[in-house]
């Protein structure tokens, strides 16, 4: 009784194996083209059809000559004679419902290409070269050998003198609107000229009904800038460590002397913004530069005015927030450094080389380093920074000038940059 029972499953599993091997599904089944009979590789262009009558429809389509048929119109087209007859091979595909709107146009597939191949990048993770490596590398040697973060040497400078009355207590308040505005008095009893400031409104009544006297003591008390001789040496301080910085670049000692100086005398504000945006805190607005602590209360005590000092701190607000790693910051002074349009520049397409080098360098150490959502907004926001300072730069030099006339604490080599003779 067992036997027969094993029997006859061994007799139904053999009839069941016997007959899905002999019963192709029909997937499995080889696909015909419906032009030619050669093997087809799918639709195409809403046909079943091999790859060679594919290409023969898009290009038949796209090309402006008229085919015309050398026999009857009535060619049989199979895979070997079909490059024979070209006008029965494409009314044949038309036959069998190729549609012409299907095909794109040059336009679009080359669109679609430069789709699949951004698809492919973001895909890809984006790394850094070895050139870039190098470059990074370089500014961050450069920058840690001429920029102390502990600002320890602030303290050799003239002392930041906050004695005198504050801007404020002359009656310039932070956001009056109000300015500078200088007096020449000569004297005979003085061997030189005389250079007072009046801090107060023109439109202040009490100016009006002082006698001459006491208008006069008055301007003297407030004549002297009480922080711009801490700020002449910081300044200087500053200057010298960025023209070392930059002697350390090999792209910047590979130029001409000439367009070396151009560059850092249009560069060396820009940095120092750039240095000094590291020590700011956004939260306080004061610039915290190890043992001491600046506000912008001490820029106007050294004569700069609002109309500079405002968009100033707006740009420290900005660039701040941005949260910028070490590297960034020293890739945006690179980018302000090597900017080609500085007046007395001679070989621009090689800084230009120079600057774009670097700027590529900044958008692709964002994308491999950064993982924020956002991470695509920081490298155009960062340019528009650099923008603003270019806009802050020649106010800066206007209002430099001014104090120096009034009183000549500003540094020879401070002067020097901000010249405009190469």
């Amino acid at each position: 009784m067992i036997t027969d029972v094993l029997y006859l499953c061994y007799n139904f599993l053999a009839c069941a194996t016997k007959l899905s091997t002999s019963v192709a599904p029909e997937d499995d089944e080889p696909k015909i083209c419906q032009v030619c009979g050669d093997k087809s590789t799918g639709y195409h262009f809403n046909a079943m059809t091999c790859e060679g009558c594919k290409g023969f429809f898009r290009r038949a389509i796209k090309r402006p000559a008229q085919l015309c048929c050398p026999f009857q119109n009535a060619c049989v087209i199979t895979k070997s004679n079909r490059r024979q007859c070209q006008s029965c091979r494409l009314q044949k595909c038309l036959s069998i419902g190729m549609k012409r709107e299907l095909i794109m146009s040059d336009e679009a597939v080359e669109k679609r290409r430069m789709q699949i191949r951004r698809k492919r990048m973001q895909e890809e993770p984006v790394t850094l070269s070895p050139q870039q490596e190098t470059v990074i590398q370089e500014l961050l040697t450069a920058h840690h050998k001429t920029f102390d973060m502990t600002c320890t040497n602030f303290i050799q400078f003239r002392p930041l003198d906050r004695d005198q009355k504050s801007i404020s207590e002359h009656g310039l308040e932070p956001n009056s609107g109000r300015v500078f505005h200088v007096t020449m008095h000569k004297t005979p009893s003085e061997d030189a000229t005389q250079r007072n400031i009046s801090l107060s409104s023109p439109s202040s009544p009490s100016s009006s009904f002082q006698s001459p006297e006491n208008k006069e003591r008055k301007q003297h008390k407030s004549v002297i800038f009480t922080t711009l001789p801490h700020f002449a040496d910081l300044t200087t301080h500053m200057i010298k460590n960025i023209i070392n910085f930059s002697k350390m670049l090999a792209m910047f000692r590979a130029l001409i002397i000439e367009d070396q100086i151009a560059l850092l005398k249009g560069a060396t504000f820009e940095i120092i913004l750039i240095h000094f945006n590291m020590f700011f805190n956004e939260v306080t607005g004061i610039w915290e530069c190890g043992p001491l602590q600046y506000c912008l209360d001490d820029a106007m005590r050294a004569g700069f005015q609002r109309h500079l000092l405002d968009p100033m701190m707006n740009f420290h607000y900005a660039l701040r927030k941005l949260h910028l790693h070490e590297e960034e910051y020293v890739l945006m002074q690179a980018i302000s450094l090597f900017s080609p349009d500085r007046p007395g520049v001679t070989h621009h397409s090689m800084i230009d080389c120079n600057q774009e080098i670097v700027a590529l360098t900044l958008k692709t150490y964002i994308e491999a380093k950064r993982s924020e959502p956002n991470k695509h907004l920081l490298y155009p926001k960062i340019m528009e920074c650099l923008t603003e300072m270019r806009s802050m730069n020649e106010e800066y030099t206007k209002q430099l000038l001014k104090i120096q006339d009034i009183q000549p604490d500003v540094s020879p080599l401070l002067l020097e940059i901000i010249s405009k003779d190469i």
